[in-house]
């Protein structure tokens, strides 16, 4: 008699632990068809990537060593290709990225959508940086407009910052007859330059969220992750999504 009470326990456990488990799938279920996560897993990239993002891009240094273009090229993921890089050209007043001039050339024979930026240096010349960045990089049509990253005060204070940064742009705007795109994080953007830029095309950096940057003014591209892989790339790699459709890609590059 007591086994077949052990026996009864037992099976209205598993009874109950069924009942849990199909209780935890349905809310599940649920909530993801009226709430659907804003960021899914790409075990090919080794990372998460926003939803609701069409176009994804990578930007690369140095610190990628030698990129294999074709195979980034060839790399898809659930229907996701690399739609555009970025690539370092420039950094201060005379230095020249080791990897920028093959990454410029075989980024284009490959068919990737690209562009180049300047790393600037906020205790140095603006206007010889702006020199060394338009030495060096030569845009065609169906290229991005130049890219200035600033990330640091460098020790100046932020009027000078903020005077120099615009000297930079003016210089290579006037250049290459294109606005340039402001790179920064949202943090920089929002405590040391502000609305004096706002005019300017926003690639922005932000590791925070899920579903888009902490920043208030409209942007065109999203720097989310350091953590990304890409074949062809030894290394890891930043990833980004471009706000908009191929249309929008389009109209920004340069003509």
């Amino acid at each position: 008699m007591a086994r077949k009470k052990k026996k009864s326990v037992l099976r209205m456990l598993i009874g109950l632990l069924l009942l849990l488990a199909l209780s935890i799938f349905l809310v599940y279920k649920t909530v993801n068809h009226f709430y659907p996560t804003s960021f899914a897993r790409y075990p090919g990239f080794k990372i998460e990537l926003p939803n609701n993002y069409d176009i994804h891009g990578i930007d690369v240094s140095r610190y990628q060593k030698t990129i294999n273009w074709p195979s980034v090229q060839e790399m898809e993921v659930r229907n996701i290709k690399i739609g555009f890089a970025f690539m370092k050209a420039t950094e201060g007043e005379s230095l020249i990225d080791p990897q920028f001039r093959r990454n410029w050339l075989h980024a284009k024979e490959a068919y990737i959508p690209r562009g180049a930026y300047h790393f600037f240096i906020a205790s140095r010349n603006s206007k010889r940086q702006a020199l060394n960045f338009i030495r060096t990089v030569q845009l065609k049509s169906g290229d991005f407009p130049p890219v200035l990253d600033v990330e640091t005060l460098n020790g100046r204070p932020i009027p000078e910052l903020k005077q120099k940064v615009k000297e930079w742009l003016d210089i290579v705007e006037a250049h290459y007859g294109v606005k340039p795109i402001l790179y920064t994080n949202a943090s920089f953007y929002k405590n040391y330059l502000g609305s004096d830029f706002d005019e300017y095309p926003l690639w922005v950096a932000h590791y925070l969220q899920k579903n888009a940057p902490r920043i208030e003014r409209d942007w065109h591209f999203w720097q989310h992750s350091e953590l990304g892989r890409v074949n062809g790339i030894d290394a890891n790699v930043d990833f980004n999504v471009f706000k908009g459709d191929s249309a929008d890609l389009e109209n920004l590059k340069i003509k």
